[in-house]
């Protein structure tokens, strides 16, 4: 039993997937035969074609380009509301067939810089571990695991089209994210930038996109859009 950090691997995306995203959009526009559409789109162009379609909002051509990730080091918390984003395919490594013993376990940062409330959560993760393995001994691991806490690590693979990407960025990379799903979100663009630069040259927090904050409260990076607006009455 253990801390465990954060480790997401790109394990495979779609070939050329800038290419992909913008032979689909310009095939929606021209009238010419896929031999010929091919031909059209060079990088140069698709480049030009995304940096439009992400400008203009219209992102059903990304969907065409898709991307895998392999993902550990994360809660069960931060897996819950990352399988909130629905357009998505998900395989979650399973506390009913995998036995939790000894199982690694991630701290929130402000309880570990606490030093009571960190001897606290060690604690209880003592515990929960102890009462856990007891329990094995007369029950299944499917009715074990219920003892589990929120806290426990979890391994899961996540495949994403590039739209629900941008979606996931949009909401997850923004500072009032949970701390956890926003640095899980923060390195996925960043593998996915290095990957695939021009497609995603326009994903991130949605106040990057609006220029102003949609939330209730802001966290200073951009004013709220009632104070974004002001100067245009």
């Amino acid at each position: 039993m253990g801390e465990a950090k954060l480790k997401v691997e790109l394990l495979t995306f779609t070939p050329e997937p800038a290419i992909t995203a913008a032979t689909a959009a310009h095939l929606c526009y021209a009238g010419i035969d896929i031999e010929e559409l091919k031909k059209k789109v060079s990088p140069e162009y698709a480049k030009k074609l995304i940096a439009h379609l992400a400008k203009a909002g219209h992102f059903s051509p990304l969907e065409h380009a898709s991307f895998t990730f392999a993902i550990e080091g994360i809660s069960r918390a931060c897996s819950h509301q990352l399988v909130r984003h629905r357009i998505a395919s998900y395989s979650q490594q399973s506390q009913r067939y995998v036995k939790e013993k000894g199982f690694n376990f991630i701290v929130p940062p402000k309880i570990k810089a606490d030093e009571k409330a960190y001897k606290l959560f060690l604690d209880s993760m003592e515990k929960a571990e102890k009462a856990y393995e007891e329990l094995l001994k007369t029950a299944k691991a499917e009715d074990a695991r219920f003892l589990l806490p929120n806290a426990t690590e979890t391994r899961i693979v996540v495949t994403m089209n590039t739209r629900s990407l941008y979606n996931f960025f949009e909401r997850r990379c923004c500072s009032r994210a949970q701390w956890e799903i926003r640095a899980l979100a923060n390195k996925m663009l960043e593998l996915c930038k290095q990957a695939a630069p021009d497609l995603f040259a326009a994903a991130g927090a949605i106040c990057e996109k609006l220029g102003y904050c949609p939330e209730k409260e802001t966290c200073g990076r951009y004013p709220l859009k009632k104070d974004a607006l002001k100067g245009n009455d």
